[in-house]
């Protein structure tokens, strides 16, 4: 194809590793003989995208106005064709409270959780409110942002005294908190690809942390314990694939996504969340998935480029 602007950076906390994914999407697509421009989101961007607009845009964005389907948003308003969900599909996705409704409503099993505002804990009485949680989900639990990725904000919680730090933590990031009961087992994430001939999914990772999967562990090397494949046994690896293609479906997400879930003893698997940008760095899951899957991450990356564009109409 004749050019391919990759997006990257942006405001967001995530910004950092958003601009190492960028940097290794853009390196593999010239490696794949496409022409890359790789472009940050400021002031200049939306003049530029109309003044000489690319074949299509790759955007490689996470956390606000990246995942939420903002950008998409800006570049719909310019025109400009580009990767992934559209708009409303990442708003549902980012929103992980929301998302979880979706994936009650498609039969997907999802830890059970409360989501409660700041104010709540203020105007109710934290302390009988935050008893009353326990007593519901039990005390060994997850606190996250309601919106968000790369764990930022997130704690576990090993009892009813640990959680007034987690939440203090979790509003750091967000006014609302998804406080959700704590499923144990083996964390995979679970890769979605799809070329037109519908969602298919890629080999489970599976993910041994040292401690909570935080923002440290997915992005220093070393840190984490990867297996690909996942060490399930085929019916639970079925099961899991099947499950990250529902979410994909019930979503209504395009081109790509990552599932992250959680598979139990008796081999149930978890929904957490799904990622509309997967990271692409080095230390990140779907490119793991990708290459042993037998995809080449270039080829890969031009051939989503190339779908797109055809989607809008344009030529690749």
């Amino acid at each position: 194809m004749s050019s391919v602007v990759v997006i990257a950076g942006g405001l967001s906390p995530e910004r950092e590793v958003s601009l190492r994914s960028g940097s290794r999407v853009a390196d593999a697509l010239r490696r794949a003989g496409v022409e890359v421009e790789l472009r940050d989101v400021d002031k200049d961007l939306l003049p530029w995208l109309m003044q000489d607009p690319p074949s299509v845009v790759l955007p490689v964005l996470h956390g606000i106005a990246g995942e939420d389907g903002a950008i998409k948003e800006v570049l719909e308003l310019a025109g400009v064709p580009y990767v992934g969900a559209r708009p409303h599909a990442c708003r549902t996705a980012f929103d992980k409270t929301t998302a979880k409704a979706v994936f009650d409503g498609a039969g997907l099993r999802t830890p059970e959780s409360v989501t409660l505002p700041k104010e709540v804990f203020h105007d109710l009485g934290a302390a009988a409110l935050m008893a009353r949680v326990v007593d519901r989900l039990g005390p060994e639990l997850f606190v996250k942002p309601r919106a968000g990725g790369s764990a930022f904000g997130v704690s576990r919680v090993e009892s009813l005294a640990d959680l007034p730090q987690a939440l203090m933590a979790c509003f750091a990031y967000h006014d609302e908190a998804l406080i959700e009961r704590r499923v144990t087992g083996t964390e995979i994430a679970v890769g979605v690809a799809d070329f037109g001939d519908g969602p298919r999914a890629l080999p489970a990772v599976e993910i041994v942390a040292n401690g909570l999967y935080d923002y440290t562990a997915r992005y220093t090397p070393g840190k984490v314990e990867f297996h690909c494949p996942a060490r399930l046994s085929d019916q639970v690896a079925q099961e899991a694939a099947r499950v990250a293609v529902d979410a994909h479906k019930a979503l209504g997400l395009l081109d790509l996504s990552r599932t992250d879930a959680i598979v139990t003893e008796a081999g149930e698997v978890f929904v957490l969340e799904t990622n509309v940008a997967p990271g692409m760095t080095e230390t990140s899951t779907y490119p793991m998935a990708l290459a042993q899957a037998g995809f080449d991450f270039g080829v890969f990356c031009r051939d989503l480029a190339a779908q797109a564009a055809h989607r809008y109409g344009r030529s690749a």
